[in-house]
Order: C-alpha cells, then structure tokens, then sequence
C-alpha cells in the first residue's frame, strides 16, 4: 500500500528522505514516516500421499486451478493463516507446515509467503468462495495450473523439497512438469 494521506490526522503527505530507503511519504504533523507496506498473503500447497489439493476460483484465474491461499489477518501468524485458510476453503485440518520461500505480486502489491502441509484429518467441505476442490495426482498438478505462474513455482519448489518424500511414497516426480516439456528438441 502506498501513503497519499496521513492516516492519524488526514493531510496529504510530503516526500522526505530516509537513509538508505530514499524518498518517503511523511507527515510533518504527526512526524511519522510511512514506508509502502505489501499485503501479505500465504499461498500453501497441500499434500496427501501422492495427491496435492488443487482449487477452482474463476475470480483469481478463469481457466487454471490454484493452490489455498489468503491473506494474513491483524494479530495472526502466518502459520495460523495457513491453518485457518485451509480450514475455511477446504473444511480439512492440515500439519507439520514448512515454509518454501517468498514471491512478490506487483500488480496487487501482494507478498506471498509461500508453504508446503500435509494433510491430517477432515472431508472436503469448501467454502463458497472456491467453485471445486478435490486431490490430483502430484504429477498433473503443473498442467492443471497452466494460468497460475506462482502456484507452479510453489509446486515446483515442493517436489525439490519433499524429493525424500516422494521417493518413500514411490512418486518420484519425474512426469510432473511433463506439459512443460519442449517436445519439439
């Protein structure tokens, strides 16, 4: 989010400098720099055996399935947001959460904190924001993605992550970014 106004006492801002962070929106008044502050958000994919929980919500992407994602509410910990949106979206309890890294969406000014869970109890019951939900098979999750560009960098991330995983399940994700494939070499 970009300051225009100050939020304590409603004048417009004014540019100052700060160090090292260059030019900042900052009210004279009330003396407080305020710095662009992102929205976070959690992006989590979440895995069952050799199943990974797939999303439909034609408002993030028409044609493309997503992994769970939401953001980060006031007074709660990201982990406590992955619980919660899986919960909400999903009606199913997930675990043992690992984090995999960050990405950042320009367009919506959106940090995503990126995280892998496994499943541990619960029926798939979703929320009325998600049209379908149901467990694919690992290997087809990157095609099934084909919109979502943050989504198969999540995935991509978890099949590095969870290689010894994979390997006790007998999944060794060697067909999963088969769609990708360049078959014309």
């Amino acid at each position: 989010m970009k300051f225009k106004y100050c939020p304590l006492c409603g004048r417009e801002l004014i540019e100052k400098f700060s160090w090292d962070e260059g030019g900042v929106p900052y009210c004279p008044v009330d003396d407080i720099m305020y710095f662009d502050t992102p929205k976070p958000c959690v992006v989590v994919a979440v895995l069952k055996g050799k199943e990974i929980l797939l999303l439909k919500q034609s408002y993030i992407f028409k044609n493309s399935k997503v992994l769970v994602s939401g953001y980060v509410t006031n007074g709660e910990s990201v982990e406590g947001t992955v619980y919660r949106e899986v919960k909400e979206e999903t009606g199913i309890t997930v675990g043992d959460i690992k984090y995999l890294g960050s990405e950042y969406l320009a367009s919506k000014e959106i940090i995503m904190l990126t995280f892998m869970a496994k499943y541990i109890e619960g029926e798939i019951n979703k929320s009325s924001e998600v049209e379908w939900v149901e467990w694919r098979n690992i290997d087809d999750a990157l095609c099934e993605m084909s919109e979502d560009e943050i989504g198969k960098r999540v995935v991509r991330k978890l099949l590095k992550e969870i290689e010894k995983l994979l390997k006790e399940i007998e999944c060794k994700g060697e067909k999963a970014d088969r769609c990708e494939i360049d078959t014309n070499d």
